[in-house]
């Protein structure tokens, strides 16, 4: 377990990096007296590499998602159903702060421990190795892989739920058996549920089922029934990797993993899925926050000047939809934060830290946030940093914290 956090490597320096915080009313300095209560709406379990393959059937493990090494011996290369193989090109081992990062979060003492290193009170857990559960055009074989997850991860963190908050993962194509591990998860305490953000894996198809049409209407009605909030995490839907080569692993990240987790937003959005269902709350996650206020905008824009063509006809914008019922998860966002208070997107905002990846600002959480959120004021940081995620989660704030959550009201009156 990682009980101090050692001086960063050349390659993250930059991390500690900040303006510092001396004039904030709260601090995000995990030491602080005055701390803020912070709630990192992004975390990854680090499950057993064997998880569905203790738990599924023998006859489909030969489906399941592994490494694979080549004839030669010389390459491994990652199998997963619906992915292309992709080679696992590490350069040389994991070090410094990257070997750290890749080595923690085992088991839920050591991970609450490492994370209160970073100021972090509460988190939101999704998979890690489970992402690619989704990874296959066989919804009941993506069902099978996710009640495997659940049932684990609730072993796991359930005793640790009021902290550490597992996020019930769900196949939708298959919308019976969806719908009955959505009422199995919600009566044993789950906070909330992850579908990928495509119902059907693969490329875009005008064919498939997706979250606007109407064949998906039970399952909303269930979601908003058991009153759970729906995240759409980065990286599920279709394949992340698709360009190779040359800077792959940038193209990769910010078009292929990033970019598609606005599809499933604007089809709630546009649809009228959110009217028809005023309870139901829904976000991305990890796929940062700088495009909501375009995305939102332009889904305006559309609205009203493709007026001919919109069905249905909707009694509020699109972007007030998602104002109302939706929220954006990020780790260091500093366009996105800019636009926060002019666009009116405070409450929809939710900041992590991504532990353990290598993407999240663990263990420097507390530098990224004073790099970033200095045009803020305090009750807007408070309600980003933490209190947003306990509204639409169901965390109770700890004592200690209160005056923050009523110093946010009183400003909001205002």
């Amino acid at each position: 377990m990682t009980t101090s956090i050692p001086a960063p490597d050349e390659h993250n320096v930059w991390r500690t990096e900040t303006p510092g915080s001396a004039d904030w009313p709260r601090s995000p300095h995990p030491e602080a007296p005055n701390k803020f209560f912070m709630v990192s709406a992004d975390g990854h379990v680090q499950e057993p590499r064997k998880i569905f393959k203790e738990r599924l059937p023998e006859e489909f493990h030969d489906r399941l998602p592994t490494v694979v090494v080549s004839k030669d011996k010389k390459s491994q290369y990652q199998k997963t159903e619906g992915f292309r193989p992709a080679k696992l090109n590490w350069v040389q081992p994991l070090q410094g702060h990257e070997k750290l990062r890749y080595e923690s979060g085992r088991n839920p003492d050591e991970r609450a421990a490492e994370l209160a290193l970073d100021g972090v009170d509460a988190e939101i857990l999704f998979p890690n190795v489970g992402l690619a559960m989704w990874a296959t055009k066989d919804a009941a074989f993506s069902q099978m892989m996710c009640q495997a997850w659940n049932e684990w991860a609730w072993e796991t963190y359930g005793p640790h739920n009021e902290q550490l908050a597992p996020m019930a993962c769900v196949a939708p194509a298959d919308t019976d058996a969806a719908i009955a591990e959505i009422q199995r998860c919600a009566a044993l305490g789950f906070k909330g549920i992850c579908l990928p953000c495509k119902p059907v894996f693969g490329a875009p198809d005008v064919d498939d089922l997706n979250y606007n049409l109407k064949e998906l209407e039970p399952l909303w009605d269930c979601i908003e029934d058991v009153v759970l909030p729906v995240t759409f995490h980065v990286s599920t839907g279709r394949d992340p990797r698709t360009s190779r080569s040359q800077g792959g692993a940038v193209i990769n990240y910010a078009v292929h993993s990033l970019a598609p987790t606005m599809e499933p937003i604007v089809n709630i959005c546009a649809s009228g899925v959110a009217e028809r269902h005023p309870k139901l709350q829904f976000g991305s996650i990890e796929a940062g926050i700088g495009w909501v206020a375009w995305m939102l905008e332009a889904m305006d824009e559309a609205y009203n000047k493709h007026h001919m063509w919109v069905r249905p006809k909707l009694d509020l914008l699109p972007s007030e939809y998602f104002k109302r019922q939706g929220f954006a998860s990020f780790q260091e966002d500093a366009p996105g934060l800019a636009l926060a208070s002019e666009f009116g997107l405070v409450d929809n905002f939710l900041w992590a830290n991504d532990f353990p990846h290598h993407e999240g600002s663990w263990p420097y959480s507390a530098q990224a946030i004073e790099r970033q959120m200095g045009r803020l004021d305090d009750g807007e940081r408070a309600k980003i940093l933490g209190l947003n995620a306990a509204r639409i989660f169901g965390f109770d704030i700890p004592e200690r914290y209160l005056n923050q959550a009523d110093a946010a009201a009183v400003q909001e009156q205002r």
